[in-house]
């Protein structure tokens, strides 16, 4: 049986911490050994995850999420690893279900997130992004139905909820610690794929996500690191010749996301974390570590996009996917 470490990154809502280390103690696959690194809590995550038996690793400060996670993979030891966001809830047999099939030769696993708060809706099953460089958590907002059912190969996995080999680390590297938080895993992904290493997606691995829990979807910190990021992606993975080819769709998508972020009240956010995406965007592009960028990205984009469009219209197009679609 292979042996499997949880890494929970965490900064606060020790309520919700608590709760999800009770459900690893209640998985019906052995856990190694829980690791929760902690991001500066203040309402005493720290010293309770101590209490549970969890090994703490305190960074002190919020150094942001991607950089949580790679201390914890540092310190992990075992074959696979499982990283946590501290606002998930499992099904006792969460760990079985995605090591009965990652063990037959993926990569990485993730199983059915479904909303805490209603559980007929999925929260995600898997990620994918347009070529405007925007993503969508598949499946979000959904009734669960027999779609949401069928196993699948996947190219992008949310770190909300995931196992991978170990090695995949050796292979890939660890998360870009430039995005602190949010699409960290979209690259991540994107890495994986030109590399031609995918996971699965196990549905009958159930989760509960609260969704932003700390912060909040739409709060200015938020918005601001995702309109970043998302020209960081751009930054890092798409050719040289990227504004010829996906110039336009760049330029719908980003104003669209723009438009939704106007409607919630966080459009300055949405123009600060543009701009600073901007600032870095050439500095990420010298430094990406694809160098000449991988010649699998027409691809794995294009095939990206391909399954947002073909659930999108499964499902009921969302407004911002509809006019995508439509301008590209």
């Amino acid at each position: 049986m292979a042996r499997v470490e949880v890494v929970i990154p965490t900064w606060n809502r020790a309520e919700l911490l608590a709760q999800l280390l009770g459900d690893l103690r209640r998985q019906t696959y052995p856990v190694e050994r829980v690791i929760v690194v902690d991001n500066g809590s203040t309402d005493g995550s720290a010293a309770m995850a101590e209490r549970a038996g969890a090994k703490v690793i305190a960074l002190g400060a919020n150094a942001g999420f991607a950089a949580a996670v790679n201390r914890g993979i540092q310190e992990a030891g075992c074959e696979w690893i499982a990283v946590l966001n501290n606002d998930v809830a499992l099904e006792p047999d969460w760990l079985e279900r995605l090591m009965a099939q990652a063990g037959n030769g993926a990569w990485f696993a993730v199983g059915k997130l479904l909303d805490a708060s209603a559980h007929e809706r999925i929260d995600g099953a898997f990620d994918a992004l347009c070529r405007g460089g925007c993503a969508w958590r598949c499946g979000h907002g959904r009734l669960d139905s027999e779609l949401w059912n069928q196993p699948r190969s996947i190219q992008l996995a949310s770190f909300t909820a995931v196992v991978f080999r170990a090695d995949l680390f050796q292979r890939v590297g660890v998360l870009d610690e430039q995005f602190e938080s949010y699409l960290e895993d979209v690259d991540f992904g994107l890495r994986c794929a030109e590399m031609g290493l995918n996971g699965l997606y196990v549905p009958e691995a159930i989760a509960y996500h609260a969704g932003s829990a700390t912060l909040g979807r739409w709060h200015r910190d938020t918005v601001r690191k995702m309109a970043r990021n998302q020209l960081l992606l751009v930054a890092k993975h798409y050719p040289p010749y990227w504004i010829k080819r996906y110039g336009w769709c760049v330029l719908v998508a980003q104003i669209l996301w723009g438009c939704v972020a106007l409607r919630h009240g966080a459009f300055l956010s949405y123009l600060a974390g543009k701009m600073e995406g901007l600032r870095g965007f050439g500095e990420a592009r010298r430094q990406s570590a694809r160098g000449r960028h991988s010649a699998n990205f027409p691809a794995i984009i294009e095939k990206s996009e391909r399954e947002i469009r073909e659930l999108q219209n499964l499902t009921g197009f969302d407004l911002f996917w509809r006019l995508y679609f439509a301008l590209t």
